[in-house]
């Protein structure tokens, strides 16, 4: 079975090779370029094969046949791009308990930059965001091991844990002077994808947080109890708030952007194969039967936030408000590789929004540029330089984009991007770029 993913993970390099051939007259070169390319690939395989024996017969010590296979493979995996990877049995384990939304551990989504952890966003209301973790923050040890040299999978592995245990971070943070030390907690991790409010009794306000099997399920109950909470004739609309999102499942993504769309198509995938060229519409109908409706979204909005940002953009279904976003726009297709081999997670496409725009290391630009007011302690501190910055991305199609802000304010009154929402919401302001909203009758 295979699934889509929309994740944020990785590292990597990339090569141009020239060849220069002669021939005579009539040579059929596109047989003859297969034909080299064939025997080119049979003499690598065989100088591995060379390889692994010599390290087999002559090492210092017995190497283990299994470990030195895994690594080969992560090696090879590793010369594509940052986001293909492979996961050994456990690492697959541990994909599908974050993917089903509970496991034990400290509640932050990481990548691999630079053969080090780096934070893309804490998870809300987790050990590591009442911690202190922070988008970008690179762990450079846990319990005192160095990371340098471990996979992906080596370091999250290590990271989980019992319940009411404790692991110690040492975490390098962009203007620090030195590293911080962090002591955490581990509990079990319960993602609860979606929280809502109302606020000020004609508003609701709904934090995605990821997209997990639980995410539709989760935004349907919370605009359910928002319409029970509000009557129709006061409800103004709704702030869908996808800040520091980093992703998750694509058809989850797609559930998402349908809840909010009567129809039309959501996100296209184009790879090198018809199977991986897709569309995907809206279907069910919009729940919030047209509602106003306007997106948060910042630098650490990734992947799936992103597609659903530029599906509820592009069909003017939305007005997005805050930074630009990550500018992750890959497809990762989950292969399993037969019991106890573990899974590949393999970039197989790229995501368009509905206006054919790629995502990739360009991101989705809001309509109503929002930034922050960042404390003195944390500026410099609190920007994603975006996928466009990370070694070996696949090239955007055209100019590429920089990151930008990831900073939420803990406390509401002083997010600005949130008032500004509000604001919109309740015809206080107007955004000439966004889809016009509802008119609202204002009591005497």
């Amino acid at each position: 079975m295979r699934r889509n993913f929309a994740f944020v993970l990785g590292t990597v390099t990339g090569v141009c090779l020239t060849l220069a051939v002669t021939g005579s007259p009539g040579t059929n070169w596109v047989a003859a370029a297969k034909a080299a390319a064939r025997s080119d690939a049979y003499t690598q395989l065989n100088l591995f094969g060379n390889v692994f024996e010599r390290i087999k017969t002559s090492y210092v010590e017995k190497p283990d046949d299994s470990k030195l296979m895994e690594g080969a493979i992560n090696g090879m995996i590793s010369a594509l791009d940052p986001h293909s990877r492979y996961m050994n049995e456990k690492g697959w384990s541990d994909m599908q308990e974050t993917t089903h939304g509970e496991f034990g551990g400290l509640g932050i989504e990481v990548t691999m930059e630079d053969g080090l952890v780096k934070v893309v966003t804490p998870i809300d209301d987790t050990p590591a965001a009442r911690a202190g973790m922070l988008s970008g923050d690179v762990i450079t040890q846990i319990d005192d091991e160095q990371i340098q040299g471990m996979t992906l999978e080596q370091a999250v592995g290590r990271m989980k844990g019992p319940a009411n245990s404790k692991i110690r971070l040492k975490v390098a943070r962009k203007g620090a002077a030195a590293p911080i030390e962090v002591a955490i907690v581990r509990e079990i991790i319960r993602v609860r994808p979606v929280r809502h409010r109302t606020d000020g009794g004609d508003i609701g306000y709904i934090r995605i947080s990821r997209f997990n099997e639980q995410t539709t399920d989760g935004l349907k109950k919370a605009i359910a109890t928002i319409n029970k909470e509000i009557p129709s004739d006061k409800l103004a609309g709704y702030v869908v708030d996808l800040r520091n999102n980093p992703g998750g499942l694509l058809d989850q993504a797609v559930s998402i952007s349908g809840a909010f769309m009567s129809r039309g198509e959501v996100v296209s995938t184009r790879g090198r194969t018809p199977e991986e060229t897709q569309r995907f519409t809206a279907r069910g109908g919009d729940i919030t039967k047209g509602k106003p409706l306007v997106v948060l979204i910042n630098g650490g909005s990734a992947s799936a936030s992103e597609i659903v940002a530029g599906a509820l953009r592009d069909h003017k279904r939305a007005t997005l408000i805050g930074t630009r976003t990550f500018g992750k726009g890959s497809v990762q297709t989950i292969i399993p590789l037969g019991s106890g081999n573990g899974a590949l997670a393999l970039t197989t496409a790229r995501y368009f929004t509905p206006s054919g725009r790629s995502i990739q290391a360009q991101g989705i630009a809001p309509d109503l540029e929002v930034l922050q007011e960042v404390p003195d302690e944390l500026k410099g501190r609190t920007d994603l330089k975006g996928e466009a910055s990370m070694r070996g991305h696949l090239a955007a199609e055209g100019a590429e984009q920089a990151g930008s802000q990831a900073w939420v304010p803990p406390n509401e009154k002083d997010d600005k991007a949130l008032t500004a929402a509000f604001n919109l919401l309740r015809g206080v302001t107007v955004n000439a770029n966004g889809p016009t909203m509802a008119k609202r009758a204002v009591p005497n």
